[in-house]
C-alpha cells in the first residue's frame, strides 16, 4: 500500500514468494526496494481482517469471554471477535460473531475505529464495534470452539488490564475506547 504523505519512507515490492498456505495462515515473503535503493525481504502473514465487539448491557456491565489460546498456552479474557468471511460486510460479521459466541443480539451498533494488532508481521486489521440494547439468545459456537461468556463492570475490566490479567491487545485497545466513551471524551455514531 502506497503512502502519498511519506514517500521517502515507502518500500516498493518487487517480487512476492508464497511460503505457506495453510487452513488459517497464508505467509509470504516480499522482496522490496528500500527508500535508499537497497534491497531487503519482508516475511508476513496475509490476513482478511476481523472484527471485535464491545457489548454493553443496560446495567453498565460489558460482555466478555474466556477462551484458551494455544499459541500462548493460556486462557485469555477477551471481547467477542472473529475473522471476516470473504465478501462479508464488517457490521454483518460483528453481528454474526456476537450472536455465535455470546448468544446476544443488539438493537444498536456503532463503529469506533480500527486497529492493527501486529503491524510488524501481519496485514491483519480489527474493526472495533460497540453494541447496545442487547437481547440474550442461544449461542452458536463453531465446531471445536470452546469459550465461557461472562460479564464484568468497566472498572473490573480496567483493573484486569492494569494488573496484567488482560493482555490481549484487542481487548486492551477496546478497554481504552470504552473508558473514553463512558467518560464522554469520545463520541460514537450509533445506528439501528
Amino acid at each position: 500500500m502506497a503512502d502519498g504523505k511519506h514517500p521517502h519512507l515507502v518500500e516498493k515490492t518487487e517480487k512476492r514468494e508464497e511460503l505457506l498456505r495453510g487452513n488459517f495462515l497464508h505467509v509470504v515473503r516480499d522482496h522490496v526496494r528500500l527508500p535508499d535503493g537497497g534491497e531487503a525481504t519482508r516475511e508476513f502473514v496475509l490476513h482478511p481482517g476481523a472484527v471485535m465487539v464491545v457489548p454493553l448491557l443496560d446495567d453498565g456491565r460489558v460482555v466478555l469471554e474466556k477462551q484458551y489460546r494455544h499459541p500462548v498456552g493460556r486462557v485469555m479474557i477477551e471481547f467477542p471477535a472473529g475473522k471476516i468471511d470473504p465478501g462479508e460486510d464488517h457490521l454483518a460479521c460483528a453481528k454474526r460473531e456476537l450472536l455465535e459466541e455470546t448468544g446476544y443480539s443488539a438493537r444498536e451498533w456503532a463503529c469506533a475505529g480500527e486497529l492493527h494488532p501486529v503491524i510488524s508481521y501481519a496485514t491483519e486489521f480489527i474493526g472495533i464495534w460497540f453494541a447496545r440494547g442487547l437481547t440474550p439468545g442461544e449461542r452458536r459456537l463453531d465446531h471445536g470452539e470452546f469459550l465461557d461468556v461472562f460479564t464484568a463492570t468497566p472498572q473490573e475490566l480496567s483493573e484486569w488490564c492494569r494488573t496484567g490479567e488482560v493482555t490481549d491487545a484487542k481487548t486492551l485497545v477496546a478497554a481504552l475506547w470504552l473508558q473514553n466513551v463512558l467518560s464522554g471524551a469520545w463520541k460514537l455514531d450509533w445506528r439501528s
